[in-house]
């Protein structure tokens, strides 16, 4: 791809099946992704591709020049979650094609199950991207991270002592439930940001321009499974891509935001609140109680299009406090059972199975 032309990177995940269970995901699927997505290469589709899992959720990360929302990149995906769920069925994997929601292609994935973030730029002299991929946690996960990468100077030095981020970042925030979006301004709406970010099943940051000059620098998606299927199917397992150095945060500043093991939702059944792992790529294989939630970054070099890497970020020592941390906080959640705060809270509730238990129980009360 030519300097000056814009380039398009496409992360679209799907759950196509566990193996075993929930924990991780059978080398046999991965292989064939590799393959599809290597011939679409080969017929000019997609410019380069890396193919990867996140625990039991299929990963495909492709650069191309037809920008967000392409029907044939989305297609491109659709037909790899197909093919990959029919492999994962003869080899009667768990859930095999559980994302998958609809029954044909309709033009793009949205809507239909897979998880996306996509955004489109022209590359930089040098271009480092950080895409960060999860496991057993649902789409508003990224939004206290978001926050503190782009909007926090005891995470960010950058926004103290680097004069092309001082004018600070606009956070592109999606309300779910009504299916409306507002853009806040920081610094000066912080505290605006916060009352509905903190609202993390509500209101999600789905994106991240930097203020001066409206450059995008961040995208996440916020596909609700169970507002989609109306029940309880699976998480969303969210999906991320961070722009970083020169006018933005550095590598170290936007991984810095996950030194903190966090509380998410997700975890066993979807049903449970739980410290989210950075775990490097071979340790996101969650398993105790299906979890904890996990989270992986892998990171590129984006040369022409190409996808130099990727780099295992948190493949890293520094994380092992964080870990510990993780496992000393699992095991204290772990301990209430079927309590809150480690069970969700009734209204998350209503996307699981509990509906069906309380169904059965609902002509026994009686008026107090």
């Amino acid at each position: 791809m030519p300097n000056g032309k814009k380039i398009t990177i496409s992360v679209i995940k799907a759950d196509v099946g566990g193996f075993v269970g929930h924990s991780s995901f059978h080398p046999a699927l991965l292989d064939m992704a590799k393959e599809k997505l290597g011939n679409a290469k080969d017929k000019g589709i997609v410019a380069d591709f890396h193919v990867i899992r996140c625990g039991d959720d299929l990963e495909l990360i492709m650069s191309h020049d037809k920008g967000c929302d392409n029907k044939a990149i989305h297609e491109l995906a659709w037909n790899i979650f197909t093919a990959c769920t029919e492999a994962a069925k003869e080899l009667k994997l768990y859930g095999a094609g559980q994302d998958l929601l609809k029954d044909a292609f309709t033009g793009t994935v949205k809507g239909m199950g897979p998880g996306v973030a996509e955004m489109e730029f022209v590359e930089r002299k040098s271009e480092p991207v950080i895409i960060f991929m999860a496991d057993k946690t649902s789409s508003g996960a990224w939004n206290l991270p978001l926050y503190k990468i782009f909007g926090d100077p005891f995470n960010t030095a950058g926004l103290v002592i680097d004069p092309s981020m001082a004018d600070g970042f606009c956070f592109n925030v999606l309300d779910v439930k009504e299916d409306k979006s507002i853009m806040l301004s920081c610094p000066e709406e912080t505290y605006c940001l916060l009352a509905l970010i903190g609202a993390t099943s509500r209101y999600m940051v789905t994106s991240v321009y930097r203020k001066k000059d409206k450059e995008i620098t961040a995208v996440a998606s916020t596909e609700r499974l169970g507002f989609i299927a109306g029940k309880y199917v699976g998480k969303d397992d969210p999906v991320m891509i961070v722009r970083c150095q020169s006018g933005l945060p550095a590598v170290g500043e936007v991984l810095e935001a996950f030194s903190f093991p966090y509380l998410v939702r997700g975890w066993m059944r979807g049903s449970h609140n739980g410290p989210l792992m950075p775990v490097p790529f071979y340790e996101a294989n969650p398993t105790r109680f299906d979890g904890p939630p996990r989270v992986i970054a892998a990171g590129f070099q984006i040369a022409n299009g190409r996808l130099i890497g990727p780099h295992d970020m948190f493949d890293d020592p520094s994380f092992d406090e964080t870990r510990k941390k993780a496992n000393h906080v699992a095991e204290y959640m772990r301990r209430h059972g079927p309590f809150e705060p480690h069970r969700l809270p009734l209204e998350d509730m209503e996307y699981t199975t509990l509906p069906h238990v309380l169904g059965k129980l609902k002509h026994r009360f009686e008026k107090h």
